[in-house]
């Protein structure tokens, strides 16, 4: 292995003390890049080969399947993470998701080989479906479906990645090198 080589895995060992906080696991070949931090009330799954960009947050419960795609600055949170309607008292001090008798969301599930674009913010509740992708930008406030591609504010389904004869194909490929479907 060359210096280089270990100094970047050195680096990633290192990183991930910092970033992968409380109640998350993380699979193999996880990349997680400068600026990232991942943290769970109670718990988040990340399944392996998955590319975190830069600059990401990723606080809410869920499971993030393998062989996903985020790229930097994407937002993974919850949508009720702050009771604003606790009366009398400052939104700065009102309970939050992480407080044990705070507001609680539903978790996200984003399918195996997906792909969110640069800047996308997806809310808790939400499902990904597999091989769905997020267009940079997006804001996803409901369900995406398998394969499909979402735009916009609030994310609308715009089209879909492949045609039924490709989605076979892919899938097939996909189990090939293990990749369950």
């Amino acid at each position: 292995m060359t210096p280089a080589k270990v100094i970047r895995l050195l680096w990633q060992l290192v990183y991930r003390r910092y970033a992968v906080r409380a109640n998350v696991s993380i699979g193999r070949g996880v990349h997680l890049g400068l600026g990232t931090v991942l943290w769970a009330p109670k718990a988040l799954t990340i399944g392996d080969n998955v590319y975190i960009g830069k600059g990401c947050t990723i606080e809410c419960d869920g499971t993030m399947g393998s062989g996903v795609l985020i790229g930097n600055r994407v937002g993974i949170v919850g949508r009720k993470d702050h009771d604003m309607h606790a009366i009398g008292i400052p939104i700065r001090r009102a309970p939050w998701v992480g407080d044990p008798d705070g507001p609680r969301n539903d978790p996200v599930e984003i399918g195996d080989d997906v792909w969110i674009g640069y800047g996308a913010v997806v809310l808790s509740g939400v499902t990904v479906g597999r091989g769905a992708v997020v267009a940079a930008g997006a804001v996803v406030t409901t369900d995406v479906p398998p394969y499909g591609i979402v735009a916009g504010n609030p994310a609308e389904l715009v089209g879909v990645r492949f045609s039924e004869d490709e989605r076979c194909v892919h899938e097939d490929r996909l189990a090939a090198v293990g990749v369950a479907r």
